[in-house]
């Protein structure tokens, strides 16, 4: 686990954004279901992640999306298979999306480096195959298995006093179990999970004060990636929401989240270096401003 210590160490160096690479080898996921589900297409996919930066690729064999339904360990194991071993043959720091012990240990088994769990640690069990394997742990926030989820963006407003404060609050129980199970407490990652549990207001409030999650002190991963609050604001497919994830993302990384997960890398890897060199620039003038005034100047007589 060395590999995703360095990366940590590197994005508290350089003040950099770790990008977490999707792969969903799914039919059935809520944007690129059925894309990546064939082997070949899946081992194509890490390929072409790789190629284009990312850090981290995680690979889910489950969709999460509303409504769907609960797969077989043993489906899951098949459907990541192929994508799994040619992320670990590129020598891939990998995340495999999955809510399921034996999945979990079966993957860690092969090399994988994390665990991303998106019902927020709803089966400690899942916690000790994490402990076992000494990995990685990402919670995600939810309040509910996506098969018990009515819709995109749709649940009842009043679930949450203070949205931040209420899934910090989650998000540290669930360390608790997993800590208890014998994970490192440095070794567990928080995911507010956008869209899980929550409407389009939870989801733009929680990302709008990104800076809060982040001051828990916890590695913070953001996905908002094509999701459904962004129709809430331009009615757009998740084909067309490529510009509202780039908006939302560089956000959550000027808030302080160290790892972005997104569907689309190379898009994301040039908004964050763009967003950088601007950013630099600015800096950069401001101080010359500062050199160049006169001593003194603007102060009273």
């Amino acid at each position: 686990m060395a590999r995703v210590h360095s990366l940590l160490e590197r994005v508290a160096r350089q003040q950099s954004t770790l990008l977490m690479g999707i792969v969903n080898v799914t039919p059935n996921s809520f944007y690129d279901g059925g894309r990546y589900d064939a082997p070949e297409a899946g081992r194509q996919r890490v390929v072409q992640l790789l190629a284009e930066g990312a850090d981290i690729l995680d690979i889910g064999g489950e969709s999460s999306k509303p409504g769907a339904p609960r797969v077989s360990a043993e489906q899951q194991l098949e459907r990541i298979g192929a994508a799994l071993g040619e992320a670990l043959a590129h020598d891939a720091v990998v995340s495999v999306d999955t809510a399921s012990p034996a999945v979990a240990d079966a993957a860690l088994e092969r090399g994988a480096h994390i665990i991303n769990d998106v019902t927020c640690l709803s089966d400690p069990d899942l916690a000790t195959a994490v402990a076992r394997h000494d990995a990685y742990l990402l919670i995600s926030h939810a309040r509910a298995h996506q098969s018990e989820m009515a819709g995109f963006s749709e649940w009842p407003d009043d679930d949450y006093r203070d949205v931040v404060a209420d899934v910090l609050c989650d998000l540290f129980a669930a360390r608790t179990r997993a800590v208890e199970r014998g994970v490192p407490v440095d070794r567990v990652w928080f995911d507010p999970g956008l869209g899980f549990s929550k409407n389009a207001r939870h989801t733009i409030e929680l990302l709008a004060r990104t800076r809060e999650l982040c001051a828990s002190g916890v590695v913070t991963v953001v996905g908002a990636s094509r999701k459904s609050f962004i129709k809430t604001l331009h009615d757009s497919p998740p084909e067309e929401r490529l510009g509202g994830t780039l908006a939302a993302s560089l956000w959550a990384a000027r808030a302080g989240a160290q790892v972005l997960r997104v569907h689309d890398v190379a898009a994301m890897r040039q908004a964050l270096l763009v967003e950088a060199a601007l950013a630099e620039a600015a800096l950069a003038e401001a101080a010359r401003s500062d050199s160049s005034r006169p001593s003194g100047a603007g102060a009273r007589p």
